[in-house]
């Protein structure tokens, strides 16, 4: 009898066994073969050092751990503004003025900024050292290079106009993408710029340049540039993809943070035409600029979206006001 009774407890815990086995197995399996849902990221330019954090959570395997399949293209036709709002992709890269742009123009665009890749701008002003360009005032018969922008033109007039300078001094030359070294030394005096690119190539050619930060100029112009964009559609329909991707982006930009050299390697490995000592110095600068706010990476301040909007408003950049409370959101953040 109590060998009868060992034998049948043996054959349940083996049958037991077999089937916990049998259940891992099938986890496992299950796990294993669970599908990625893929999404496309689109630049707003050629691949650079804004968008290294998006290279590193694919390269790390943020978005994989997230349940995301990444595709990062460049825009080939119109703006990432204009395809986000298509449904040509499901998150892209950005800045404020377009945001405004799109929101307020007679036919709104309906996206929204969900995160700010560098919280406080870094962009401005840029002349050869021998052009003599330390103000705005400085402006005045000489020649400005830039992609025929409303928008420049009217910041151009804004500051010099505050510097007491004649705006009608100023030639304005639309030179496109041609590249900033060589329209300066061929074709005008200045041009506007990211210091964290051409700015950090002058400081490693040795080119001597002369740079006016936007908002030393006037505190207003410290806009958001790059941003992330996403449709308002999206946002409501899939909130959980929005975070998701959020915080495996925010891994990918804290990864740049702490460790540019390595981050500057996973751009340029993807990116290989880059120059190399130049993403990396480039990275090394940005480092220290991706996140300025105690909030963290990523957030954005009211104030600074109603400010620059109304400042556009006020140069009759827009056909309207800008609801700046519906233009971007902080609710996908993680605190």
């Amino acid at each position: 009898m109590k060998t009868s009774m060992l034998k049948l407890i043996k054959t349940v815990c083996l049958a037991a066994l077999v089937l916990f086995m049998i259940a891992g197995i099938f986890s496992c399996k299950t796990d294993s073969s669970a599908e990625l849902e893929e999404i496309t990221v689109i630049l707003d330019w050629v691949p650079n050092t804004n968008h290294t954090g998006i290279y590193v959570a694919r390269d790390q395997g943020y978005y994989r751990e997230a349940g995301l399949d990444v595709e990062i293209i460049q825009p080939s036709e119109g703006g990432s503004a204009d395809l986000i709002a298509a449904g040509k992709g499901e998150f892209g890269i950005s800045y404020q003025e377009q945001v405004t742009y799109a929101r307020t123009s007679d036919e709104p665009l309906p996206i929204v900024a969900i995160a700010a890749i560098i919280q406080q701008n870094t962009s401005g002003f840029a002349s050869p050292s021998d052009r003599d360009i330390k103000t705005p005032a400085d402006f005045e018969d000489k020649k400005y290079g830039g992609w025929g922008s409303p928008m420049e033109e009217a910041m151009l007039r804004g500051l010099m106009e505050k510097f007491g300078a004649d705006y009608s001094r100023l030639e304005i030359v639309n030179i496109g993408a041609s590249d900033f070294f060589t329209s300066v030394e061929r074709d005008v005096d200045f041009a506007w710029i990211f210091y964290g690119w051409d700015g950090i190539r002058a400081e490693l050619t040795g080119f001597d340049l002369d740079f006016m930060l936007l908002q030393d100029v006037d505190p207003v112009l410290d806009f958001y540039t790059p941003l992330i964009i996403a449709s308002e559609e999206k946002i409501q329909d899939d909130p959980e993809l929005v975070r998701d991707f959020l915080k495996a982006t925010k891994k990918g930009y804290s990864f740049a943070i702490n460790d540019p050299q390595k981050a500057a390697e996973i751009l340029l490995a993807e990116n290989n035409e880059l120059d190399g000592s130049l993403v990396a110095a480039s990275q090394q600068y940005l480092a220290g600029e991706y996140i300025t706010y105690e909030q963290g990476w990523g957030f954005m301040e009211l104030k600074i979206w109603e400010d620059f909007s109304g400042w556009m408003y006020e140069k009759g950049l827009l056909n309207k006001e800008l609801d700046a409370s519906e233009a971007f959101t902080n609710r996908f953040l993680e605190k």
